[in-house]
């Protein structure tokens, strides 16, 4: 033993000496020496059998163990020399605390060996059996709890129907899972935690899916097992498709349900259930039932949305004073928000100033940011529509809620509504009444005063002057909030809208274009340029701008009828029926364009197309009869004479003065041998002895209005009521006269004007009956003469 302590001395060994203390009076480990053990044992004793000497130990006594493993004390202490193993040439000394992997008496050039690999390989570690049962199913519940992290994952980058498909296929496996369960006679390890995750990761895949009747199903199947714990708040769920399904009923039966099985404790679900509850009410019209909920709300854990949708509640229902304390109640609303003070530096210590403005616009501030933002978009609309209703005007409602919101916390909003006050005024469009444009214009002033250099006083200040048409001044308003701001979108829009009216037309254009230079996509200003290029007479100017705008708002009715107006004004017929057509398809019921469809259809000899048209302006102005004889005409212009009578009978009966009518109506009798005729030329003439007793009347007053009422009377009477006046029905008035109907003689309305022969650009017709054709020159030679004595009313 010595020898040993002597060669790790000799290894200059680095621990040497560490543990070093007289073991003399060390009577602690003795049982644990094995030296001491063996020579204090007799002969009767039992010794342990001796085996072969080991090489490298000092004694022939039993092999010291490896780095791993457990190594048997040999020293009697930490600090008395022990015999070691010798391996790969170098002796370890041995204490009484266990090896750590290493060895102090490492030979010279020696490297480091922790897990003794240079003695050779360890024994391979027993393989893991993947075969058995029970690794089988651990395999397969990994499977499961990767496929659902997948689908969440998947929902998280928004691809919905890869999630759903995860998901499905999560439920698959996990199915599987239960039958190896069962058949391998584990099923009371059945983990419910993850069935239950696997049904709820589908039920919500399939309602991100909009595939609400699988959803419900699901959520079903979870709620009615047992042995789920708190799957009843699923329920509220349920009740959210039902909302998404405007079921309104039945989304509030599971959110009373959701609500029984959610104990008092959790307070902010059992609020946000409530919230719901209410808002399903408001859908349902159902105002005092929401109001109950809301007031609730408000009472036990008030928040901002809910404070508002309690004074459209008592806003819907009219209770004025109800409003008033609402309105109070949500200003008062903490929003839980720190003053700015926190952002401002207290010295002028560098790493405190840096701290702060590494602070100034992080997440927290950006929310709380948006938090305050929602609560004053709030306060502000529920301000503009309370203020009519709580007091007897809206300036006095107003003035109440502004002296209100300037004792609350909100106190920098009360400016913002003044100035919003003075905006209504002008939006009220009551600009007779002086008082408004005096108040409209005190309050732009007071917002000037406060700051005379912001630019949206300044704009309001020139909007009032605008109102009162002194554009030379509102124009100066406009240039000095650009002075003051460049940017100022408002200002420049404004100011090109006062040049247009002051009739500087290349003024206004030019403010225009620095507008599209900065609102690229701005629909209002693409047509102010088409305007102002049409009013230049710049007509190609105009479209190509009309045609931009038209890429940004498509279905815009009035922009594609202004592009087929411009069309039409340079000759192009078919580019010109496209847009009207595309105009009538977004908007059927612009008289207008309804009128130049038709008539086009005229143009084009395609009578049976425009009855459609005419009829629908006979939809939208029931009481103007040029459009019933339009349809009458396109029916005679087409060959249905029968028609034609019917329709013509039927306007009789609703306008039985109508002496155009009723001229027809003896024309068709008599080419259709019925005996009506005789009927209707009896009106006729009674029509006709009014109409020139009219006139007589008439003339017996002054000539100047006499003349304004005979127009008026023929007007009424041939029904052009509507184009007269009209610049749209002068232009296409010619077209109109072309067919019989509208305001031509009836002497001139022969039948020659029937070309039944003409050849149909659409390719050939059904040959129609010939008899027809045999009475035509009969017709024609009757349209010659004068109607016979025995024809006209006595």
């Amino acid at each position: 033993m010595e020898n040993v302590h002597l060669a790790a001395e000799d290894e200059d060994d680095l621990y040497s000496g560490y543990n070093d203390y007289n073991p003399t009076f060390d009577s602690e480990e003795l049982d644990n020496d094995v030296g001491f053990q063996q020579a204090v044992r007799t002969s009767h004793g039992r010794r342990p059998p001796m085996t072969a000497k080991f090489p490298g130990t000092a004694l022939g006594g039993r092999p010291i163990g490896t780095s791993f493993g457990s190594r048997m004390p040999m020293g009697s202490s930490m600090g008395r020399p022990t015999t070691g193993a010798v391996q790969d040439g170098a002796a370890r000394p041995m204490t009484a605390v266990r090896a750590a992997g290493y060895s102090s008496s490492l030979a010279r050039g020696s490297t480091f060996d922790p897990l003794g690999q240079s003695r050779g390989p360890a024994p391979p570690l027993e393989a893991k059996n993947e075969d058995t049962p029970e690794e089988k199913i651990k395999i397969l519940e990994k499977k499961v709890n990767d496929l659902i992290e997948e689908s969440c994952l998947a929902q998280g980058n928004g691809d919905l129907q890869l999630a759903l498909e995860k998901a499905k296929e999560a439920g698959r496996k996990e199915r599987a899972l239960v039958r190896q369960r069962e058949q391998t006679g584990t099923a009371d390890h059945i983990t419910l935690d993850l069935t239950y995750s696997v049904l709820f990761n589908l039920a919500n895949q399939y309602a991100n899916n909009d595939m609400n009747t699988e959803a419900l199903n699901t959520y079903q199947v979870i709620v009615k097992n047992k042995m789920f714990n708190n799957a009843g708040r699923l329920k509220v769920n349920m009740g959210n498709i039902y909302f998404k399904q405007k079921n309104y009923p039945k989304a509030i039966k599971f959110y009373r349900m959701a609500l029984d099985q959610i104990s008092n404790a959790h307070t902010e679900m059992r609020i946000k259930i409530m919230q719901n509850i209410g808002v399903s009410f408001i859908r349902m019209g159902q105002y005092s039932d929401a109001i109950t909920s809301f007031d609730h709300i408000m009472s036990e854990s008030p928040n901002i949305k809910t404070g508002f949708n309690l004074i459209l509640c008592y806003y819907a229902i009219g209770d004025r004073e109800r409003m008033k304390k609402s309105f109070q109640k949500l200003i008062c609303v903490l929003l839980g928000i720190d003053e700015e003070d926190k952002y401002i530096s207290p010295n002028d210590d560098p790493h405190t100033n840096l701290l702060i403005e590494a602070i100034k616009n992080d997440q927290l501030h950006q929310m709380e940011r948006e938090r305050k933002a929602l609560a004053e978009k709030y306060i502000m609309t529920s301000a503009k529509l309370i203020a009519p209703a709580i007091e007897s005007t809206f300036a006095a409602g107003f003035d109440w809620c502004v002296d209100m919101v300037k004792s609350s916390q909100y106190v920098e909003l009360a400016n913002d509504l003044e100035i919003n006050k003075a905006i209504t005024y002008l939006r009220q469009k009551e600009f007779n009444q002086e008082k408004d444009y005096d108040q409209a214009d005190r309050y732009a002033d007071l917002a000037m005063n406060a700051d005379r250099y912001n630019p949206a006083a300044l704009i309001n200040k020139g909007n009032t002057v605008f109102v009162k048409e002194d554009y030379e001044k509102a124009a100066e308003f406009y240039k000095e909030a650009l002075r003051n701001d460049s940017s100022c979108t408002e200002a420049l829009y404004n100011l090109g809208l006062t040049y247009k009216r002051l009739g500087r037309l290349e003024e206004a254009l030019d403010c225009f274009l620095k507008l599209h230079a900065i609102l690229r996509n701005s629909a209002q200003v693409m047509y102010q340029l088409a305007n102002l290029y049409e009013m230049l007479e710049d007509p190609h100017q105009a479209i190509e701008w009309l045609m931009q705008l038209i890429t940004v708002t498509p279905t815009d009715p009035h922009v594609l009828a202004k592009l087929g107006e411009l069309y039409d004004n340079e000759g192009d017929k078919s580019q010109a029926f496209q847009y009207y057509y595309e105009s009538f398809r977004y908007f059927p019921s612009n008289i207008e364009v309804i009128e130049w469809l038709g008539a086009y259809y005229i143009d084009t000899q395609f009578c049976e197309k425009a009855i459609q048209y005419f009829e629908r302006a006979t939809l939208i102005q029931p009481n103007n009869v040029v459009w019933q004889l339009m349809v009458a005409s396109c029916y005679r212009r087409s060959g249905n004479y029968q028609k034609a009578l019917e329709t013509y009978k039927d306007i009789h009966r609703k306008f039985p003065e109508n002496v155009e009518c009723l001229r027809f109506l003896v024309r068709l009798c008599t080419d259709m041998g019925l005996k009506e005729v005789q009927d209707y030329a009896t009106k006729l003439k009674k029509v006709e002895k009014m109409k020139e007793i009219r006139e007589q009347r008439v003339k017996s007053g002054r000539e100047s209005s006499a003349r304004g009422r005979r127009e008026g009377s023929a007007s009424s009477d041939s029904g052009q009521s509507s184009h007269g006046t009209s610049a749209k029905g002068e232009r296409l008035s010619v077209k109109l006269r072309s067919l019989p109907g509208s305001n031509e003689p009836y002497e001139a309305s022969s039948q020659r004007d029937l070309d039944a022969s003409y050849v149909d650009p659409l390719g050939p017709q059904m040959e129609r009956p010939k008899t027809a054709a045999k009475k035509r020159t009969e017709e024609d030679e009757f349209a010659d003469e004068e109607l016979g004595d025995d024809l006209l009313p006595e």
